[in-house]
Parts: C-alpha cells; structure tokens; sequence
C-alpha cells in the first residue's frame, strides 16, 4: 500500500521561456476532519496497556514493545470515496470544472480497486471524464503518498510531452484518509508567447463560471437526469457531514455508546420504518394513469419492505428492549418526516417523493454500513441485534438502482420534474437530521 518517493514542482511567476509551462488556475481544498474518526493513526495495538509511544527512550524501543502500531481501517476508506466523489460533482455544479474540457486527470488513489468505484459514480451523475483521461502510476510507482501528485506529474511530462498542447487542462484529486481531506487542482498548458509575463503577473487565478452548456441528447433525457443526480449529491453531501457530527453518530464512532442509546435510538426508529410502506401506497393511489409504471414499481418496493419495521423490532428485543411495538413512538424530527412524507403522498403525481427516497435508501446504503462495525465493536452484543441494519448495508444498493430506473421514468412523462425531485430531497434531508438530533444519549458515568 506504501512505497517510498520524492517529487516537487518549481513555482514561478511566469512561463518557462523555451518549454510548455503549467499555470495553476485554481486550487480547492476541504477538510472533512469532523465528520469522521481518524482513519489513519500510530498507537498501541488494540487492547495493549503498554505506555504511549512517548514514554519511551526512542522510537525503536516502543516499537519493539508493540507501543507504536501503524494502524489504518481499511472498512472506512469507501466513505473517503464518497466524500471526494460528492465534492468534484460541487466543483462540475458550480462551473469550476467541465468534464469534456479536461484532457488528462490525475487521481491519487492508494489501490487499484477503488477506480472503479470512482468512475461508476461519476459515469451515472454525467460528471465522468473518459477511462483514456486518467493518467496513474500506482502500478509501476506504487503509492508514493504525498509525493504521488508530483511523481504523477513528472511522469505525464516525460511521457505525454509530444501529445500536451497549449490550452489542455490537467484536473488533479488528492485524497488524504488520515482525518479525510480532499483536495482538487486545476491546471493549464500554457508557452512564453500564450501568457505574456506582465500580463500573467496581473492576473488573479480565474474561476471559470460561464462554460458552455454540454451537448444535449435528441431527447435530453441523460442531460434532465444528470443535471438532476448533481443537485442531490449536493444534497447528500450536506445531509452526511451533519449526520455524522450528531450526538448519536459521534457516540457510535467514538466507542462513548451504550446499549441504553441503541435501544432510544431504536425506539424512535421502529416507528418511522413501520410507516414507510403506507406512505408508498398513498403515493401510488395518487398516481394518475401516466405513471401507471412508476405505481407498480414503488408498489414492488412497499411491498418488500412493509415487513421490515419487524426485524428492526425484534433487534430491538434481543438487545434487551421491552416496550410493545404500538407503545413505540416516532422523536419530533421522526414525527416531522413522516407527516410531511404522507402529506406529500397525497398530492397529484407526487413524483417528487423519488427525492426523499434518495435520501432514505442512501443512509441505508451509505451511512449505517460505517457505522455497523462500530456498534460490534463497542457494544459488545450478539450480531441478532444488528440484522437489519446488516440487511439494508447489503440490499440498498439494488434499490438505489432501482430508484434510478423509477427517475429514468419520471423524466420521459414529465422533463420538468427534475427540480421538484432535488427540492423535496432537500426538505426530507433537512427532517430526517432532526430525527438523528432528537435522539437522547445517556449519560455516561465517569466516576
């Protein structure tokens, strides 16, 4: 996963007078340190008492004594993916990047597997640069970590040099996964006669807003449902952060939970999946004979998960819950979400619900699976109690896909249901945050 490398570039404040030069137009980086534990970190191996790395006469002596591991979660490295991916689709929806104008792309990533997981995400949201774009060196370097993005360079310039034009641009993604930061850079071609010296001194780094609307289909389907999928990863990336800097999601992450708050949390939840299917169906008889096919298709799914309210209840009970099922009563940001999602179904062809559900079956796909191995881990219960949060881990990936054929549906009968998907998205990941907000903790005795 480590290999060792040096690199650099050098920084002027005008081309190179004889070779083609890189003018750096922009630079974006963020910081997502408080959305998640530290990925990343040198310390004790798990269970070891030993003192701090710290205490001891050098490095090699702690070492020795097994009190100064090396230690990665490789399980958390797919949020770091995710992360990076929703926030080059902010950089495409703001104008900072157009994909068709990008000519190579250089993207750090540690192992060969997770460019795959890029590139299927990207190709699906219309933000995808072209497989013959991207330029790596993982396998003849290795991962050379920081110094990669410079080797990387070096190496486009030695061996791409016959085919770099002025003008081209050379899109770069850094990740970093010790406390996940992402950073993304924006390069130009440029010689000595393309930007006069006096000139370039004078200028700040531009941030191309106005570039040109990308090729529309015959139909302008692809381009409704693209436009559409970057509003709601926009969305997304909003509604994660905030979930995981809630009192409940930093107690998981942190190792602070008790039992006694998976079973609130629990006791507010059952409540909110038990009404999920009745809302679906109130959606259906709202239908009108157009969406004859999106009805059946969100009936399948009520169908399929009208039961599932009873698994979670029957975690709930193993984990040592008590109360009836009909005592179970929705927080007031569960409360809030429910009302707004039936009063929603009620409306005319309420296709707009496609937005909320998005937000749903994307914290079942993307969210409790990072969490799932913390709550093994701390609180020390039989795997009888996590059964439905390992089920939905497992099979929302194939209901996201199939909310994706239910969107392809929706844009064909109505081209401007689009901008009512992302809204409601909006609305139903501002209540479901609530609904994390108002679950109460216990209070930890530290005496």
């Amino acid at each position: 996963m480590l290999s060792d490398g040096a690199g650099g570039v050098a920084l002027a404040n005008q081309p190179a007078k004889s070779l083609l030069s890189l003018k750096i137009n922009w630079i974006h980086q963020k910081s997502f340190s408080g959305d998640m534990p530290t990925c990343m970190q040198v310390r004790l191996s798990l269970g070891n008492t030993l003192p701090s790395y710290l205490d001891y006469p050098s490095l090699a002596d702690a070492e020795k004594a097994g009190a100064f591991d090396l230690r990665q979660s490789i399980r958390m490295l797919p949020n770091l993916f995710d992360v990076g991916l929703h926030e080059y689709a902010n950089l495409v929806k703001d104008g900072h990047v157009d994909p068709a104008r990008i000519s190579h792309f250089l993207c750090h990533y540690s192992s060969e597997r997770f460019k795959p997981m890029m590139a299927d995400l990207m190709q699906k949201a219309g933000i995808a640069i072209d497989s013959e774009k991207w330029f790596s060196n993982l396998t003849t370097k290795g991962n050379t970590g920081a110094a990669s993005i410079f080797i990387m360079l070096d190496q486009l310039f030695k061996t791409k040099l016959q085919s770099l034009k002025v003008g081209d641009q050379i899109l770069g993604f850094v990740s970093e996964s010790g406390r996940f930061t992402v950073a993304y850079f924006l390069l130009e071609v440029v010689d000595s006669s393309d930007v006069p010296s006096a000139q370039l001194a004078k200028q700040s780094l531009p941030i191309e807003t106005n570039l040109p609307a990308p090729p529309m289909t015959d139909d302008g389907q692809t381009d409704r449902i693209a436009d559409m999928l970057k509003g709601l990863m926009d969305v997304w990336h909003g509604y994660r952060s905030e979930v995981f800097r809630t009192d409940l999601v930093s107690a998981i992450m942190l190792g602070t939970i008790q039992t006694k708050d998976y079973l609130s949390w629990m006791e507010s939840w059952i409540p909110q999946v038990r009404e999920g299917s009745l809302w679906m169906r109130r959606a259906v008889s709202s239908m009108q004979p157009e969406y004859k096919q999106l009805a059946n298709l969100v009936q399948t799914h009520a169908g399929e998960e009208q039961l599932d309210w009873q698994v979670l209840y029957q975690d709930y009970i193993n984990a040592g819950g008590t109360l009836p099922a009909s005592n179970l009563t929705r927080n007031p940001g569960g409360e809030a979400l429910n009302a707004f999602m039936r009063s929603y179904a009620s409306r005319p062809n309420p296709v707009g619900l496609l937005g909320g559900i998005y937000i749903i079956e994307g914290t079942g796909q993307r969210i409790l699976p990072s969490l799932l191995p913390k709550l093994k881990q701390h609180l020390n219960l039989s795997s009888s109690v996590l059964k439905f949060i390992e089920y939905h881990g497992e099979n929302d990936q194939a209901h996201m896909l199939r909310w994706l054929d239910a969107v392809k549906m929706v844009a064909l009968i109505d081209p401007n249901s689009a901008d009512e998907i992302v809204k409601v998205a909006h609305t139903v990941a501002a209540l479901y945050l609530q609904q994390w907000k108002f679950i109460q903790l216990a209070k930890v005795n530290n005496s």
